[in-house]
C-alpha cells in the first residue's frame, strides 16, 4: 500500500518552508521503518523509489510547480528512471534526501535525487518526468517552463544526463517478447 499518510506528513511539514528556486535542492530527513525493509533487513528498493516520490512532491510544492499544474489541470508522470544503490540502509537508519531539477528537453523534465547517510551516498536516482493534460497528451516542456515564469530554454543538461538520454533512445520499445 502506498504510504499516503507519510506523504501527507512530508507535505505538511514543509508547507511553510521557504519557497525554492526552480533549480534549488529540497533536503529532507527520513527514517527506515520496519515496514520499509526487505527480507535482507534493509531498505527495500521499491520503498526507496516511494521515498523519492516524497522528495519530488515536496520539491514541486516548494517551487510552485504543483500550483501551476493544478491551475492548468495538468498531471505529472514518471516516464523513466535509473537508480544506483551503493550503501545499505538498515532498519532505523536515518537518511538525508536531496532532490533537485537538473533541466529539461523538449518532452521531459529531469530530476536528480540522492540519499545520504553519515556523509556517504547510499543511492542516487535520475528520473525523467512528463507533464500531461487531459486530451492533450504530453505538454511541451517549453510551455510548462513559460507557465512557471522561467526561460523556456533549459540550462544545458550535464553530460551524464545527456548520455543516459542517448542510451534510453537506443533501447528497443516495446521490448522483444
Amino acid at each position: 500500500m502506498y504510504p499516503v499518510i507519510r506523504l501527507a506528513k512530508e507535505l505538511l511539514i514543509h508547507r511553510n518552508a521557504p519557497r525554492l528556486g526552480l533549480f534549488d535542492s529540497h533536503v529532507s530527513q527520513h527514517i527506515c521503518w520496519p515496514w520499509d525493509i526487505d527480507v535482507w533487513m534493509e531498505l527495500n528498493n521499491g520503498r526507496t523509489l516511494t521515498l523519492y516520490d516524497f522528495g519530488r512532491m515536496v520539491l514541486f510544492q516548494r517551487t510552485g510547480v504543483i500550483g501551476v499544474m493544478r491551475a492548468r489541470r495538468w498531471a505529472g508522470t514518471v516516464a523513466g528512471s535509473s537508480v544506483r544503490y551503493r550503501r545499505r540502509v538498515r532498519m532505523f537508519h536515518r537518511v538525508e534526501m536531496r532532490t533537485r531539477i537538473v533541466g529539461w528537453d523538449a518532452r521531459f523534465l529531469y530530476i536528480e535525487q540522492s540519499m545520504w547517510r553519515e556523509g556517504e551516498c547510499t543511492s542516487q536516482a535520475l528520473l525523467r518526468n512528463a507533464v500531461t493534460g487531459a486530451g492533450q497528451g504530453m505538454i511541451p516542456m517549453a510551455e510548462v517552463a513559460q507557465a512557471m515564469g522561467v526561460d523556456p530554454v533549459s540550462p544545458a543538461l550535464p553530460a551524464w544526463v545527456q548520455a543516459w538520454i542517448a542510451a534510453e533512445a537506443q533501447r528497443p520499445w516495446p521490448p522483444a517478447a
